[in-house]
């Protein structure tokens, strides 16, 4: 039986430590179909979280190291700054503050749908690790989730077919498979409560600018639906607004 997963690989690859440029997101959208030719289901640019970015693909279980190499490669290619691609080595003592990494199964039998959360932090502040494990101890056990990506834990942590990073690394990816798309909104919701619920940490839309009090953590939520992204931070926005009498 093929396993299918997803992975999301998230970098701070930008000029700058508040945003993405244009050209930036273009070269990398413009790259991404390679993955494709290399095997995977599909791929897309998931999140544009401040100046970090996550590609996320959905891969058979026996290529996840072959693609997650090539996601590497596509960051590094277009990177403006060699940012957390530095921290990346082949040793867990030569590991430094590196990139993100998420994986999750998906059921066979069904389409294949996620939600994934991306973080940034300004000044790496430590309580991320914590919000981000928040989001995965609300999302797991729930109705209509197959699977969610590891919890944040202290150490090096190897990455499949790339290498290994230190627990320096301080924009956390979180990944969930979803069972059908009905439940993305009450998946989504409960994520994003957990998140929103800790001190200083604010959602934005995918893309936005990280124009943030430094000491705080923004999120962005993306639903990655068979190939297609969805930013959750707009209908969430509107489902938010309480209603005056």
């Amino acid at each position: 039986m093929i396993l299918l997963k997803i992975v999301s690989i998230g970098a701070d690859i930008s000029g700058n430590d508040t945003s993405c440029s244009k050209e930036l997101i273009m070269r990398l959208e413009a790259d991404i179909p390679v993955l494709m030719d290399l095997g995977a289901y599909k791929a897309a640019l998931t999140n544009i979280t401040g100046d970090d970015v996550v590609i996320s693909a959905f891969v058979e279980d026996g290529i996840t190291a072959k693609i997650n190499r090539a996601i590497i490669h596509i960051l590094r290619e277009n990177s403006e700054d060699i940012g957390d691609l530095e921290g990346i080595s082949g040793t867990p003592e030569g590991a430094g503050e590196g990139i993100s990494y998420a994986e999750a199964k998906i059921r066979q039998d069904r389409y294949p749908d996620a939600i994934i959360l991306s973080f940034d932090t300004y000044g790496g502040e430590e309580f991320v690790s914590d919000v981000a494990n928040s989001t995965i101890k609300a999302a797991r056990g729930m109705d209509g989730v197959t699977d969610v990506s590891e919890e944040i834990k202290p150490g090096t942590r190897k990455i499949p077919g790339v290498g290994y990073v230190s627990e320096k690394t301080d924009d956390p990816v979180v990944a969930a498979t979803i069972e059908d798309m009905e439940s993305i909104g009450v998946v989504a919701g409960a994520m994003l409560g957990a998140a929103l619920g800790n001190k200083n940490v604010y959602l934005v839309r995918r893309g936005a600018p990280s124009h943030i009090i430094p000491g705080s953590v923004i999120v962005s939520a993306t639903a990655f639906l068979n190939g297609n992204i969805i930013d959750l931070a707009a209908p969430f926005e509107e489902r938010t607004r309480i209603l005056k009498v």
